[in-house]
């Protein structure tokens, strides 16, 4: 047998942790689901349909797979459960498997599923209760339309999913008890940090700074009037790509080589 990966015993295993832990898994699956749900139908009563898709896509993707992603690994809030966990029959790469299939891939595409089933019944609803005669019935029509998982928005939301979950992920196997709170902590924490250090460099070199976004344009003032000076687009595209599509794997993998180190 394989002491890297086996099917048989992943598959074991995943059953095991679905299974064993229903509220931690499915339960609050189910919860985070039920709540999109509510978000979306408040806010599109009072604000419309965009504002309703836009929230409830990043709320419930990237909010609610970190927050499932922070319970994934919550085996060790105490030691008895953390060493039954340790104990497993199973490698160290099988049970890191199982945490990213359970916040990686069911949770994400179940979400998807669910939001777009959602978002096409209100649409629908919508589309079918216009009176065709009405003279703006195009336009009104026209003006609400299913949310594109392929358009801008969504492709702002996936790797921002991936960061944080991936943060929440790492951040369970250090912080064994309230992980989620804590690791929101350590991050909120750090972004201040680069907040401050990027403001610090942006006075070193500007003086007086009305506003210095991160690693991007900064704000001066030029007399009466305001002037902005940008960082040229291709370092900012390499910014924003590392810290979208090349921090997040960084995270995930950082997870699995925390997981090997409970052992010792």
């Amino acid at each position: 047998m394989n002491n890297t990966f086996d099917a048989k015993r992943f598959g074991r295993l995943l059953k095991k942790t679905l299974l064993e832990r229903p509220m931690q898994t499915l339960g609050l699956t189910g919860l985070l689901l039920a709540l999109s749900l509510i978000l979306y139908s408040v806010i599109k009563a009072f604000g419309g349909f965009n504002p309703a898709q836009n929230i409830t896509f990043i709320w419930g993707l990237a909010g609610g797979g970190c927050f499932l992603a922070s319970f994934v690994f919550g085996y060790f809030s105490s030691n008895a459960m953390g060493s039954s966990f340790l104990t497993l029959p199973a490698s160290n790469f099988e049970k890191w498997l199982c945490g990213v299939l359970i916040a990686g891939v069911f949770y994400p595409v179940i979400f998807l599923l669910f939001f777009r089933l959602v978002d096409s019944s209100f649409v629908a609803i919508y589309h079918h209760g216009l009176d065709s005669a009405t003279p703006f019935y195009k336009q009104l029509y026209e003006s609400v339309y299913i949310f594109d998982l392929n358009g801008f928005v969504a492709w702002k939301v996936y790797p921002m999913y991936g960061f944080l979950a991936g943060s929440m992920l790492v951040g369970a196997l250090y912080f064994n008890k309230v992980a989620f709170i804590k690791t929101a902590i350590v991050f909120s924490m750090l972004f201040m940090v680069v907040i401050g250090i990027n403001w610090i460099m942006a006075t070193l070199l500007f003086g007086h700074v009305n506003n210095a976004g991160p690693f991007n344009s900064v704000t001066i003032p030029a007399g009466k009037e305001e002037g902005t000076i940008e960082l040229p687009s291709g370092f900012v595209g390499i910014i924003n790509n590392s810290v979208w599509y090349v921090l997040p794997p960084i995270l995930w993998l950082l997870a699995f080589t925390r997981l090997r180190e409970k052992e010792f």
